[in-house]
């Protein structure tokens, strides 16, 4: 699947993300999901559906590697996941943006603290980077709440946060759960701009959501889940 905007689409790049027959349980239970193969692009855009319960979550972990498969080969950007060391893993990890449902935002950083975190990590000097995060806030819908604590914050704004700082370091791959779920249409329509937007400038998209008229704006491939397995709807 190609991006939406594909004038630097590679196609001998290797794919952002490979699973090959890919089995994943709790326990000593069921499989939760199994025999999962497929491919994620570079530069491509695809929703991630399914039912409550169907498994996006564990599915978006098992890519970030916070979940073990039980059988089966994963692959990121060309690396086999289990043969790689810890240092490479890290690397890997660095090229991914996250936005969890839960946000995990820090309580005692500002709104353009958390935003700006992960370029601070990187070890780079704020002056060059201020305006970019000021810039992102603004477009969320946050240019009045950056210098607030994220307790005095409402869920629609954590989430806007959230993503922000997801997308702040223009990831090679963004996974995010259910990014609109606590905000208005007419902001969702606006997020939704902004990840075509990362994605027209190189970063593959995967939303797991469960929205159709969010999905329905876009004709864009579908993984839908569904007792335990995948399908994929071109």
């Amino acid at each position: 699947m190609k991006a939406l905007y594909d004038e630097d689409y590679d196609e001998g790049a290797a794919p952002a993300v490979h699973f090959e027959n890919v089995g994943v349980r709790y326990g000593m239970g069921p499989e939760v999901l199994r025999d999962l193969t497929f491919s994620i692009e570079p530069n491509s855009f695809q929703f991630l559906t399914g039912p409550s319960g169907a498994g996006k979550t564990t599915l978006l972990r098992l890519i970030l590697l916070s979940v073990k498969p039980t059988r089966g080969l994963i692959s990121l950007f060309g690396e086999d996941v289990s043969r790689i060391s810890k240092d490479e893993l890290t690397n890997v990890r660095r090229r991914m943006g996250v936005v969890f449902q839960d946000f995990r935002l820090l309580d005692h950083l500002t709104t353009y603290e958390n935003v700006a975190l992960p370029l601070r990590v990187q070890g780079k000097e704020e002056s060059s980077y201020r305006a970019e995060v000021v810039e992102l806030l603004r477009w969320v819908g946050l240019g009045d709440r950056m210098h607030m604590l994220p307790p005095v914050l409402s869920g629609g704004e954590k989430q806007r946060a959230a993503i922000a700082r997801a997308l702040i370091v223009r990831p090679d791959l963004l996974l995010a759960d259910e990014p609109t779920g606590n905000v208005d249409p007419s902001l969702a329509r606006r997020l939704l701009r902004l990840f075509i937007e990362l994605n027209r400038l190189g970063t593959s998209v995967v939303i797991a959501t469960h929205d159709f008229s969010l999905m329905d704006q876009l004709d864009v491939r579908r993984l839908v889940l569904g007792d335990g397995r995948l399908h994929i709807d071109e």
